[in-house]
């Protein structure tokens, strides 16, 4: 029977001493493999010269829902990379990964959901208020008599809602850009 390596769909882990270890990654770095894949290479090895069991083997399956974990190995200076924007951010590192891949993979907004579509929401009806506002002072302008705010009054309306709008485009963009790496890998 010959063995067939199949897709890696489960993890195996284990502990080993120093000196193995260190044993270990000159014998993959001489052979241009690393740690993992020397070792996945001397199991299937080890595997494929072993007699088959007669015993049905039940497949590793993984579970899927929010206990599901993923194992990722960083550089050190990466690690405190991300550790300083999850602490800007006020969240856990893991958290912080977990929200960026999720992010991602999901072409989803780069803040938690609610909070950018309250802000989505503000801006469009700041818009919308600014729009109303500019009808009003076109209104006044134009020496229609309404019982409307003075022009004085409609003018202060509009630059408060211009300004709110600003302020919450440049929320926005300023959150992006921190999403973002920049030219120098921060």
């Amino acid at each position: 029977m010959t063995f067939t390596p199949m897709i890696a769909d489960a993890c195996i882990s284990f502990r080993v001493n120093s000196e193995t270890k260190a044993l270990l990654r000159r014998m993959a770095l001489r052979d241009g493999l690393t740690d993992s894949a020397f070792v996945k290479r001397l199991l299937d090895g080890a595997i494929s010269r072993t007699a088959p069991f007669d015993a049905p083997v039940a497949p590793v399956s993984e579970r899927l829902g929010r206990d599901t974990r993923l194992h990722v190995c960083i550089t050190a200076d990466d690690w405190q990379r991300l550790a300083e924007r999850a602490r800007a951010r006020g969240m856990a590192t893991a958290t912080y990964a977990a929200f960026v891949i999720r992010a991602h993979l999901r072409h989803a907004a780069p803040i938690p959901q609610t909070e950018y579509l309250v802000l989505k929401e503000a801006i469009l009806e700041l818009t919308a208020i600014g729009r109303n506002l500019n009808q009003i002072a076109r209104a006044v302008n134009a020496g229609e008599k309404a019982c409307l705010p003075g022009r004085a009054e409609v003018r202060a309306m509009v630059r408060v809602a211009q300004g709110l709008r600003r302020s919450f485009k440049a929320l926005l963009e300023a959150n992006e850009r921190t999403w973002r790496s920049n030219e120098t890998g921060s």
